[in-house]
């Protein structure tokens, strides 16, 4: 940044401004742990439904099954850097497959398990991959076949875990530990680069800001790990501490809550359609959340009503939010706890500088003015995968573009205002659907929402809102939410059509998919 840091007049005691970080490789956050934590349960796989324990690993364990594999990997002769794709779902078997990636000098490519077939097949093709490893019956199992990959089944996973272990292979801080893809802000999927380097970093600056308890926390697994979000929140970050990972192969609102009360869960990560699907649920309703530490959501605005909701339920401020992306691996701000600002991301770690640049001419604007946010620090990927014009766009003297529209605050302080593709434009004027979205989350009958611009012959966008209503609503109507929005907002803000629907589509984060209901919206559904 330019000029001061005003954050650092709200920086949290506990957290230093700058971190020395170790050159070591991403593998060495689970040997540091299994060395000072051999015997205390690493993971437990539980079933999302009847909330069944399916395997449970110490760190002792879960490190010799990833040095076994990590053998098992180095029998192939595969070539240093080759590209791994970890087809699993949530589970030990995903933690293992990263972990032995890393050991045996590999690059691990995460990817949706239950993604299509076309769309699994183009991303382990753009990858380059030389291996798969998944399910025997699933998709990844007939996309290998498919492309000609060679494919590793569960069962052979599972036993490649008892071999004995290799000498790990050599690695630079600098080099690719995972290719993460994402849509960024073209929507082209793209691979970030993450290497070794940036996700020690991270998990560093992370654990360090919602300050973990090395090896007295249990934490909360229901977000994909196979996402950046849930590689590190989920993944790396407990494993660091010594957390305990109850791990969900999907995420139940009534499973996970139950999971909090059962086993007194200390972390619970997620996405605010979590925390709204908690807030709605009977068993969410009625859980202990008395050991609950600080929670993070992020991936997508974490409505004020929402958190005071969650906040309330729980009996005291748990509930922050935070901001990353898949290609700073992921969290660049986060609100220091006991002093968050609802709305808002809050302050950028530790290492990290961020600027709010002029949408036009990408010069810096002033605290309380709008413009692209822009992020450098340890954090941010090294590249594109094979996409350099992409990359130029994106990097450029060390600032990352994030596609994002925010303002900074005098104290430092950042909220989103929305995506710069997700502007609507009506007759002229320039409506964010986040601040129409945040507008409806304070009707008590409207229990999930999302705002997207339709076309208009006159205005040329309209503001239309896609809601889902709470089981109490009690007859509200379309007219109900335009004329409550319009006591909250600026006549052209207000949404003009409403659309009901029991559900709304959602990513398997858990993100809002708008893009698809603007499709709809467009094909004329209106």
């Amino acid at each position: 940044m330019s000029g001061s840091r005003p954050w650092h007049r709200h920086w949290p005691a506990h957290v230093p401004r700058s971190v020395d970080y170790p050159r070591v490789p991403a593998w060495w956050l689970l040997e540091r742990t299994a060395t000072r934590f051999p015997d205390r349960v690493a993971i437990r796989d539980v079933d999302h439904e009847t909330l069944a324990e399916r395997r449970a690993l110490t760190y002792g364990a879960l490190f010799r099954a990833a040095q076994g594999v990590a053998a098992g990997f180095g029998q192939r002769d595969l070539e240093p850097g080759a590209r791994i794709a970890l087809c699993l779902p949530n589970g030990s078997d995903l933690v293992v497959g990263y972990y032995a990636t890393w050991l045996a000098g590999g690059v691990a490519v995460p990817a949706n398990p239950q993604a299509r077939e076309a769309e699994l097949a183009d991303h382990l093709t753009d990858a380059g991959v030389s291996l798969v490893v998944g399910a025997g019956e699933g998709r990844a199992a007939a996309v290998a076949e498919k492309v000609g990959l060679p494919f590793i089944d569960l069962d052979a996973f599972r036993a490649m875990q008892a071999l004995p272990p290799r000498a790990a292979a050599p690695c630079a801080p600098e080099d690719v530990a995972v290719l993460l893809y994402t849509g960024g802000t073209t929507g082209l999927p793209k691979g970030a680069m993450l290497t070794h380097r940036n996700i020690v970093a991270n998990t560093i600056q992370f654990a360090g800001w919602y300050d973990f308890a090395p090896g007295d926390e249990i934490s909360v697994g229901a977000i994909p790990m196979y996402h950046s979000g849930g590689m590190s929140g989920v993944m790396n970050v407990p494993l660091s501490a010594g957390a305990t990972i109850l791990a969900f192969a999907k995420f139940s609102a009534s499973a996970v809550a139950r999971a909090v009360t059962q086993y007194r869960a200390t972390r619970l990560f997620g996405v605010p359609t979590m925390f709204i699907a908690l807030l709605n649920d009977a068993d969410g309703r009625r859980a202990d959340y008395s050991c609950l530490r600080a929670c993070r959501t992020n991936a997508a605005a974490l409505p004020p009503a929402v958190k005071a909701a969650f906040d309330e339920l729980v009996g005291r401020e748990v509930l922050v939010e935070g901001y990353g992306l898949t290609e700073t691996s992921p969290l660049t701000h986060a609100n220091p706890v006991g002093r968050a600002k609802a709305g808002s991301i809050g302050i950028p770690l530790p290492d990290t500088d961020a600027r709010i640049v002029d949408l036009d001419t990408g010069t810096e604007v002033a605290a309380g003015a709008s413009g692209e946010l822009q992020i450098r620090g340890p954090q941010v990927m090294r590249a594109y995968w094979k996409r350099p014009d992409d990359t130029a766009r994106a990097i450029r003297d060390g600032w990352f573009a994030t596609g994002d529209v925010a303002q900074m605050d005098d104290d430092g302080y950042f909220a989103i205002v929305d995506r710069k593709k997700d502007v609507i434009n009506t007759a002229g004027f320039k409506v964010w659907p986040r601040e129409v979205e945040e507008a409806l989350y304070a009707h008590p009958a409207v229990r999930l929402t999302a705002v997207v611009g339709v076309p208009d012959d006159y205005r040329g966008e309209a503001v239309k809102a896609f809601v889902v209503l709470k089981d109490s609503a009690n007859g509200t109507t379309a007219d109900d939410l335009i004329g409550f929005c319009h006591e909250r907002l600026t006549a052209y803000k207000a949404p003009r059509i409403v659309e009901f629907r029991t559900e709304l589509p959602l990513t398997e984060t858990g993100k809002l998919l708008r893009r698809s209901l603007r499709a709809d919206a467009r094909a004329g559904g209106r």
